[in-house]
């Protein structure tokens, strides 16, 4: 599983791609999204276009590894089905990513140590789960380090993604991101999963990740829906079908 976490990170670290276009930086909230329109390969084309434009930010939607799916789980807060998806994942001998808030990585010792012990990665999701672009430039980076360096002394782990809070960022927050030393890692699909009040069937969850599938897929879930982590093993096994590594 270590062996595999590590082929994760270096397929994530050839997915930023060097954009030779220049533009001005500055600090306008803009909101991610993947969009609806794909291409040829069933590649969100507002995913591909980011990398396109912020590469030379270490910032990427995709993957550039055709051959496979990387599945990552923003953790916000517990909800008591994370356990369960470390199950299928370990069942499934697949590595995933887990975007960590502070207060996550503070109240939950046991499942964050559990991560690291079966070879997933972590991933900076914010100490205080904070947009960006609403910070000045040293906020911003305090936001991003404290956490890192929180999880450094508390685990010995030192993490290397970041994913944005809210998916909004500006294109000085990329660039003080990149300044931390990581590199952003957004998405190319996801989908309604975070309303535990209002989750998807299994049926519908399903059918969506499964149609959605592409080669350089970065997959956002939450780990606190229901649904996830009923079709988690069906979901990987599906991928496999399509032909796809996870």
């Amino acid at each position: 599983m270590k062996i595999k976490a590590l082929a994760a990170a270096a397929i994530i670290a050839a997915a930023v791609v060097q954009s030779t276009a220049v533009y001005a930086v500055d600090n306008t909230k803009i909101g991610y999204g993947q969009g609806t329109a794909v291409d040829s390969r069933n590649r969100p084309v507002d995913a591909a276009e980011f990398n396109s434009r912020y590469g030379d930010s270490d910032a990427c939607a995709l993957s550039e590894d055709d051959n496979r799916i990387i599945i990552t789980f923003d953790q916000g807060y517990e909800n008591g089905y994370t356990e369960k998806i470390l199950d299928t994942l370990k069942e499934k001998n697949v590595s995933a990513i887990f975007f960590l808030t502070g207060d996550y990585a503070k109240k939950e010792k046991a499942l964050v140590q559990r991560m690291i012990d079966e070879g997933h990665v972590l991933g900076n999701h914010g100490m205080t789960h904070a947009s960006l672009p609403t910070l000045s430039d040293d906020e911003a980076k305090e936001e991003i380090m404290s956490l890192h360096n929180y999880v450094l002394d508390e685990y010995g782990y030192e993490m290397q993604y970041f994913r944005c809070p809210c998916g909004e960022y500006s294109e000085q927050a990329l660039k003080t991101i990149q300044e931390c030393g990581y590199t952003t890692l957004f998405w190319s699909f996801a989908y309604v999963d975070w309303k535990t009040d209002s989750q998807p069937s299994a049926g519908e969850g399903l059918k969506k990740l499964t149609e959605s599938a592409h080669g350089g897929e970065i997959l956002l879930l939450h780990s606190v829906s229901a649904t996830n982590a009923e079709i988690l093993g069906e979901v990987i096994d599906n991928f496999r079908a399509k032909g796809f590594e996870v």
